[in-house]
């Protein structure tokens, strides 16, 4: 692991400040990248520590990291088991916590023959929902009494923030057995009106498929899910939706009709009848999501997608008009729904975001063009979007 990548090659090796000691610690990056209000910091061999501000990424003054530096940084964090789960599968996902300053989920694999990783901030306490900015609809879907809720989007865009400000209201508001599995756990909970059971796979449980197979042996009400990541997953998500359960998980899809498509497609041919049945009579809601630079481009705010199950939409996934999908929630803002296009529209109307950042992050160009030329008349001002709670399904 300690020896220097030939990808990085002798006239990079010239550019090293000093073969000694890397001047700074792990911890005093992490430190760094809190104060900076960063969200990432990364660490790869050849170049200096990098934060993510406003999605923006950020060289530290620095020098360049050697492979021994990012070896050193990393290893004495990881206990031995950690550490032989990394020899042994080349990649790792952990969480570190630095007391008093905050809690990091982290990734760590192997690129060019040394170790790379990646640190993202979790602050000790969970968001509230207020917070977020998130559409008041939102606030709705943690009172459900059962049914799948999912939030999807790219990774960054702000999907752990969104469950964790959800969870944390249930708890808050709820009288209900919360648990959740998750691969690492991010946002730690204390039992306020509810009660909450984590478990972390690799700590807590050996394998996220073990821990799904057994959650519903802890009587939870509610359950959070960290990622509906294959076949398993997905079944033994719908069938605790089914059977009166509410469920909470996040998949990596970027539109609400493409997350539908997705969870079916995972099942194969023979059975996707029946998983389009199961889904439509669960689903209760997708929420899509992006985290977009402001115009002035000191900060980030998120742009939403609401597809809410209402008869019509629930129809259309049992019967495999997925197409069909996006045309009822462009017609159902009355009742809580939104595409993506209506939010960028509303954000970049009211001075939020910029022109550019709409039309690069659009799902359709044309339809953009017309919600903006007509947000021009119509818009009133203040840059939020607000919506009519729809009813609860």
């Amino acid at each position: 692991m300690s020896q220097q990548s030939d990808s990085d090659g002798s006239q990079a090796a010239t550019n090293y400040i000093s073969p000694q000691a890397y001047p700074v610690s792990l911890d005093r990056l992490l430190n760094d990248t809190v104060e900076m209000n960063g969200s990432d910091l990364h660490l790869t061999a050849g170049a200096p520590p990098v934060v993510r501000i406003s999605g923006e990424l950020v060289p530290l003054e620095y020098p360049k990291l050697r492979p021994d530096d990012v070896e050193n940084m990393l290893l004495p964090i990881l206990d031995q088991r950690l550490r032989n789960m990394l020899d042994e599968h080349w990649e790792l996902d952990f969480s570190y916590s630095l007391p008093g300053v905050s809690r990091f989920r982290g990734n760590i694999m192997r690129q060019r023959g040394s170790l790379a990783a990646a640190l993202r901030v979790i602050p000790y306490t969970p968001p509230k929902i207020e917070s977020l900015n998130l559409p008041p609809v939102i606030r709705e879907l943690c009172y459900l009494p059962r049914g799948l809720v999912l939030v999807t989007g790219p990774t960054g865009s702000g999907k752990s923030s969104t469950l964790a400000g959800i969870i944390d209201l249930i708890n808050q508001e709820r009288n209900v057995n919360i648990v959740t599995v998750e691969e690492p756990i991010e946002f730690l909970y204390r039992h306020k009106k509810s009660i909450i059971k984590q478990r972390e796979v690799g700590t807590d449980t050996q394998s996220f498929t073990e821990a799904l197979r057994r959650v519903l042996r802890h009587d939870p009400d509610v359950i959070l899910i960290g990622e509906m990541r294959d076949l398993e997953s997905v079944s033994i998500a719908l069938a605790a939706a089914e059977t009166g359960h509410l469920v909470f998980s996040t998949l990596h899809t970027q539109t609400a009709p493409l997350t539908i498509h997705r969870i079916v497609d995972i099942f194969s041919e023979h059975q996707r009848s029946q998983i389009r049945q199961q889904l439509s009579d669960s689903i209760q809601a997708v929420i899509s999501q992006q985290l977009l630079p402001t115009k002035d481009r000191k900060g980030r705010v998120v742009a939403v997608e609401i597809m809410l199950a209402s008869t019509a939409v629930r129809n259309m996934i049992r019967e495999g008009k997925d197409h069909m999908i996006y045309t009822a929630m462009q017609t159902g803002k009355s009742a809580g729904m939104q595409t993506m296009d209506q939010s960028l529209a509303s954000l970049c109307s009211g001075g939020k975001i910029s022109r550019e950042t709409a039309l690069l992050r659009c799902v359709d160009k044309v339809e953009l063009e017309r919600l903006l030329q007509k947000e021009m008349f119509s818009y009133s001002g203040g840059g939020e979007d607000f919506f009519s709670p729809g009813p609860n399904k």
